[in-house]
């Protein structure tokens, strides 16, 4: 991208980016130095739109991996002492039933805990928050800067 050639009209003095105007600098600047600003500061404002969504994504995203990572661990030691007891208990209602019977049973108790593990997951699932500070940031943008296609008339 190269430098712009003409004469940076309002940002010239001792404004930052963003910085408000006096009504002095505002009247003595032409309408397209002062669309020039508009443009300039509704890009800056998304550009910091997007960067906190992109940190606020980060951030969620390592605790996410953190804990998906530590539940995997947990899961496969569970699902092993799961596959231990299952095998015990079939073992053991073996030696009053039929293995088959036996077998059946712990299918069917394994197929319970299956259904309320599902219910709650699904229920969790209904909890996650998304990215908060990026909506409550984007809902602050002026009405003015947001598209009403019902106002618009070709």
């Amino acid at each position: 991208m190269t430098a712009p050639t003409q004469d940076p009209g309002l940002d010239s003095g001792h404004h930052p980016a963003g910085a408000p105007h006096t009504a002095d600098e505002v009247r003595g600047s032409s309408l397209g130095e002062l669309m020039r600003q508009v443009t300039t500061d509704l890009s800056t404002l998304m550009r910091q739109e997007v960067e906190l969504a992109k940190a606020e994504i980060r951030q969620e995203g390592r605790k996410a991996g953190k804990a998906a990572g530590l539940f995997g661990g947990a899961g496969f030691g569970g699902y092993m002492v799961a596959l231990f007891l299952s095998i015990a208990l079939w073992a053991g209602l073996s030696n009053v039933l039929d293995a088959g019977w036996a077998a059946l049973i712990v299918a069917v108790l394994w197929g319970a805990i299956a259904a309320v593990l599902y219910s709650m997951a699904k229920q969790n699932a209904q909890r996650v928050r998304g990215l908060r500070q990026t909506n409550d940031s984007v809902q602050r943008i002026p009405d003015a800067l947001k598209p009403h296609p019902e106002g618009v008339t070709r």
